[in-house]
């Protein structure tokens, strides 16, 4: 794993460099309500109901309508009361892709400049970095970007089975099987529900089925915020 690290710690320096010039137009994070983190269980009891029930409804996560105004401006709302806000990330992104645009009507700000907003607001927050990791996979000529976001997360929250998953299933995907099982074994062994990495890996006869009995030993099965990002 030390050639890992190496890697690692390279991708840490190019992403700080690009988000300090990234968060000169990406605007201030000072907002008239918070800004909140949202990985803060006391932020998420005190505050968070009164965004979601005004500008985060079911219909703004599935994409449907606008709960309060425009569906772009109440999914701006929330990140700008809570940066972090993963499934209003999720939902930024997803909703650029769908319009085809960097830019979404009626948000201030371009998509990727919600994800420096996050990032500048809680840089240890490896869950955002998935995120954006999983939005800069479905761009044309990103892949090589999300795979940094990537590799960012799990340095960031090395203990985040969620995000050891989703770094397993980014280098199944380029056929790197080795590097696959390490991290599949680290979720797993942390404590991941779903399958899909490892039913991958024993289609391709890689699995053999044991964790490692130092992984095995942390594992406290405590997931929050499950998110299986599939490479497409």
């Amino acid at each position: 794993m030390k050639t890992f690290s190496g890697i690692i710690a390279l991708i840490a320096l190019i992403v700080s460099t690009n988000l300090q010039a990234a968060g000169s137009f990406c605007g201030k994070l000072e907002n008239g309500y918070g800004p909140y983190d949202y990985s803060n269980s006391m932020h998420r009891r005190e505050k968070l109901q009164i965004v979601e029930e005004a500008h985060f409804s079911e219909k703004v996560e599935k994409l449907i309508d606008g709960e309060s105004s425009w569906l772009g401006w109440d999914i701006d709302y929330t990140l700008r009361a809570f940066p972090n806000h993963y499934r209003a990330l999720s939902a930024m992104a997803r909703l650029g892709l769908r319009e085809k645009t960097v830019h979404v009507k009626t948000a201030n700000y371009t998509v990727e400049c919600y994800f420096d907003r996050a990032i500048r607001f809680k840089p240890d927050d490896g869950m955002v970095r998935m995120i954006y990791g999983s939005y800069l996979l479905k761009l044309d000529g990103r892949p090589d970007d999300a795979f940094e976001q990537y590799h960012e997360a799990v340095r960031v929250q090395p203990e985040n089975a969620n995000i050891n998953y989703n770094l397993g299933l980014m280098y199944m995907k380029k056929k790197e099987y080795e590097p696959a099982i390490v991290y599949a074994k680290k979720a797993y062994g942390l404590g991941f529900p779903l399958p899909g990495l490892r039913n991958q890996l024993m289609k391709k006869g890689k699995w053999d089925g044991k964790l490692d009995e130092e992984v095995r030993d942390e594992a406290e099965g405590n997931v929050d915020e499950k998110i299986e990002v599939e490479p497409q």
